[in-house]
């Protein structure tokens, strides 16, 4: 079949099984080839190929609403709803999302990108349908990794409340982005092996009418009867307990299993939970050995070894590396520190230190909230929690960070990973608004680095910090390869750092936007414009007394960063403008716009929001130019 000729899936419900399985290994070639050269999330979706098909074989999208948690295993779907024309763009500045996405299709009905959120949004679709008096199956696609997030059992447990027909697709491969950690992980492992509930279940039921019944004591007997083998056939029966019917396990690379399933599913009444057993990586042999969620989501590699395409020449090391061995170093002479990740223990690089110190070392899975108060009780008995975690995960935990954390002022480092633009995953993922829903939390400390040997100091501050919680965001992907000390030191709270002296304006800036600042001063410089370059390191507190020597010298001031700017650095440094009477200064910003930033290289993104040299140079010559007139 050429798959560029999809239109829609209707297409499906003529199909043999003969022609659906032919179908699902062009699916997976298809795959492979694209994602060899763009990169992207091909463990999942290799792993959902036969169940997406199904999926939409048995349900009429888009008024049958397909709801995929996460949305990263929603290629196969992208590809039956008539956009596999579109994936060489994949992921890439202006081209097809690697998530679903409204814009793109009426098929995809729910945009995600985070975990857990499927079933709440689900919950509501059910609601309005019923007092729209509709009538459409809600099927949300649940992977056991996302199940395991608080706000998924919170929504299990309202949905079995009230009883709403719906179709819980469990996708069940054993692995979120690593394995997946915890009790419920237990429960689907003995579900997995429990053989098929529901079919024993009926003959039982079948063959029980059977028998005369006679006087209500051999009815209630035939009750427990069935109780005793539900407990029996299957440990614990957790999802009907909680109000769900309970169907599988099923193979999910069995067309006739599935149909037969979600033909059940459809007629049963109430919510359903349909456990679904998948491989994750499946039809392609280096995905399928993953055991540690590499690929999970890849860069691009070779097709046909599975090797991934590496630089020419060696890169300085990755950021997160860079911290988690910093931390590990340390946690060899500090037996306080112990690390914590929301199930991000790869991404984190925390390999090394849960090898090292596996009693030290704490996984609590896809629980972003869980995992800032266990940080808070752990500061209260004196010990010092590493909380890694990405800028756009911890989004998750504000009350936490707020309440638990801050509010009683604990020992807690956060360790924000992708801090600033992060490409590729788009919206979701940037992480651009941790300063501005940290910076205003009394107690909190929050710094950035300019580059890794800067990092490294960093990350020994935070550690030897005892005076409440301190927050070190850093960036996606490699340093820039600066020479590293061998002796770690701190950095004194608060202090900036001038990296070019100036006397015509001054650059507060910080991180990954320090490189443009002083690219713009030295092409200033050939004009006779004299440009201070200011190493912002500390977005709080601020340096109070070099930013009053700066405004008592009267120079403009523009402040630059990676970040959103409502309620930013920037905002920061106004606040401080205004607060102390300096009404006359002249401050400019530059950051992030008031939007969500979408997907693309970025590079190409930093140029479409204007946050590039040659846009520094512009606002700076205008700041000038402000001044000149002014005199």
């Amino acid at each position: 079949m050429d798959l560029l000729k999809i239109k829609d899936p209707s297409f499906l419900k003529g199909m043999t099984i003969p022609e659906l399985e032919q179908l699902s290994e062009e699916i997976r070639t298809f795959l492979i080839e694209k994602l060899s050269v763009t990169g992207g999330h091909i463990g999942p979706n290799l792993g959902v190929v036969e169940l997406t098909i199904a999926l939409h074989a048995c349900f009429n999208s888009p008024k049958d609403k397909l709801i995929w948690d996460v949305g990263h295993q929603s290629y196969v779907h992208k590809i039956l709803t008539g956009r596999a024309a579109q994936f060489d763009t994949l992921r890439q500045f202006k081209g097809l999302c690697g998530f679903p996405k409204m814009v793109e299709s009426e098929h995809d009905v729910w945009e995600t990108g985070h975990s857990s959120t499927s079933l709440s949004a689900a919950m509501g679709m059910a609601i309005a349908r019923d007092l729209k008096k509709e009538s459409s199956y809600i099927v949300p696609i649940i992977g056991d990794g996302a199940l395991t997030g608080g706000m998924a059992l919170e929504a299990l447990n309202h949905i079995g409340h009230e009883k709403k027909d719906m179709i819980v697709i469990l996708n069940d491969n054993e692995m979120s982005i690593a394995p997946n950690v915890g009790a419920l992980h237990s429960v689907l492992g003995r579900l997995r092996t429990a053989g098929k509930y529901q079919w024993v279940k009926d003959e039982m039921e079948y063959i029980l009418k059977k028998i005369p019944a006679v006087g209500g004591k051999l009815a209630s007997t035939a009750e427990r009867v069935k109780d005793s083998l539900k407990y029996l056939l299957v440990s614990g029966m957790f999802f009907e307990e909680l109000g769900f019917t309970y169907l599988g396990p099923v193979d999910g690379h069995n067309y006739e299993e599935l149909f037969e399933n979600l033909k059940y599913a459809k007629k049963t009444e109430g919510p359903v939970l349909l456990h679904v057993i998948t491989k994750k990586g499946k039809g392609y042999q280096p995905a399928e050995n993953d055991k540690i969620g590499t690929w999970h989501g890849t860069g691009p590699y070779k097709m046909e070894t599975g090797d991934f395409v590496k630089p020419a020449t060696a890169a300085p090391p990755a950021w997160s590396k860079l911290v988690s061995e910093t931390v590990r170093k340390l946690a060899r002479k500090d037996e306080r520190i112990v690390a914590i990740t929301p199930a991000m223990p790869v991404g984190s690089k925390l390999e090394g230190f849960a090898s090292e110190f596996p009693d030290r070392m704490y996984d609590v899975g896809i629980a972003e909230q869980h995992a800032a108060t266990v940080a808070a009780g752990l500061a209260t008995q004196g010990m010092k929690p590493f909380l890694a975690i990405y800028s756009t995960f911890l989004q998750r935990a504000y009350d936490q960070v707020v309440h638990d954390i801050c509010r009683q002022n604990l020992n807690v480092f956060l360790g924000i990973d992708r801090a600033g633009l992060v490409g590729a995953d788009g919206e979701t993922h940037q992480g651009v608004f941790d300063i501005a829903f940290l910076r205003h939390i009394p107690n909190m400390v929050l710094m950035m680095p300019k580059d890794e040997n800067e990092g490294q100091h960093m990350v020994n501050t935070a550690i030897h910090y005892d005076q409440g919680p301190i927050a070190m965001r850093f960036p996606r992907g490699n340093g820039i390869g600066v020479p590293m000390d061998e002796t770690l030191r701190n950095i004194p709270i608060g202090s900036w750092e001038v990296l070019k002296e100036g006397e015509d304006i001054a650059v507060l800036t910080f991180g990954t936007t320090i490189p443009m600042a002083l690219e713009a001063a030295a092409n200033l410089e050939k004009e006779g414009i004299s440009v201070k370059v200011v190493n912002a390191r500390f977005i709080k507190p601020l340096d109070e007394k070099m930013l009053k020597t700066i405004l008592d010298q009267d120079l403009p001031i523009l402040t630059i960063e990676e970040a959103i700017l409502q309620g930013g650095f920037g905002s920061a440094v106004l606040e401080f403008v205004q607060n102390h009477g300096y009404f006359s200064a002249r401050v400019d910003r530059m950051g992030i716009p008031d939007q969500f930033i979408e997907h693309g290289n970025v590079d190409l993104l930093l140029d479409e929001i204007g946050l590039t040299t040659q846009d520094t140079i512009s606002k700076i010559k205008n700041l000038i130019q402000t001044k000149a007139k002014r005199i």
